[in-house]
C-alpha cells in the first residue's frame, strides 16, 4: 500500500447539505425550513430559555438562580477518628498525612473534623479545624495548631 492509494473508510465522508438548489435535489422551495415565521428567516430564531415573552422559567423558580463562587477554598478532609494511626506525641502535619495515606496531595489546604474519637495525644498542624475537633484533640492530651 502507497500513500496514494490510501481512502477513507465507504461512509465516513458525507456530502454537504447543499439547500436552495431545486425541487430536484430534495432541498428546494422552503429549503429545509416548513413554512413562513421567525424560525424560517435568516438570522431568526430566540435566544436559549426565551418563551416568547412569559416569565422564563428560570426567574419562576429562584432556588435555580445564583452562582459558583470562583474564589471559593476548596479543603482535603481528615476526620479525627483517622489519626489513632498516629503514636502517643507524634507531630502530625499534612506531609505526614499524605505519607500515611489520609490525603492524596498537598495542592489542597488541609481541615481536620470531628468525626470520629482519639486516644493519642498529638501536636496536629493543619490549616483549619473545626471546633469539635479542636476540642477533642485537646481532651486527648493534644494540641491543635493552626498553619
Amino acid at each position: 500500500m502507497r500513500q496514494n492509494e490510501l481512502r477513507p473508510p465507504i461512509g465516513a465522508k458525507h456530502k454537504k447539505k447543499r439547500v436552495g438548489r431545486g425541487n430536484g435535489s430534495g432541498y428546494g422551495t422552503y429549503s429545509g425550513r416548513g413554512c413562513k415565521g421567525q424560525k424560517a428567516r435568516s438570522g431568526g430564531g430566540v435566544r436559549l430559555g426565551f418563551e416568547g415573552g412569559q416569565l422564563p422559567l428560570i426567574k419562576r423558580l429562584p432556588r435555580k438562580r445564583g452562582f459558583t463562587n470562583i474564589f471559593k477554598t476548596v479543603y482535603t478532609i481528615v476526620n479525627i477518628g483517622k489519626l489513632d494511626i498516629f503514636p502517643a506525641g507524634s507531630e502530625v502535619t499534612p506531609e505526614k498525612l499524605l505519607q500515611a495515606g489520609l490525603i492524596k496531595s498537598l495542592d489542597q489546604p488541609t481541615k481536620i473534623l470531628g468525626d470520629g474519637d482519639i486516644q493519642n495525644p498529638l501536636l496536629v498542624k493543619a490549616h483549619k479545624f473545626s471546633s469539635i475537633a479542636e476540642r477533642k484533640i485537646v481532651a486527648a492530651g493534644g494540641k491543635a495548631e493552626s498553619i
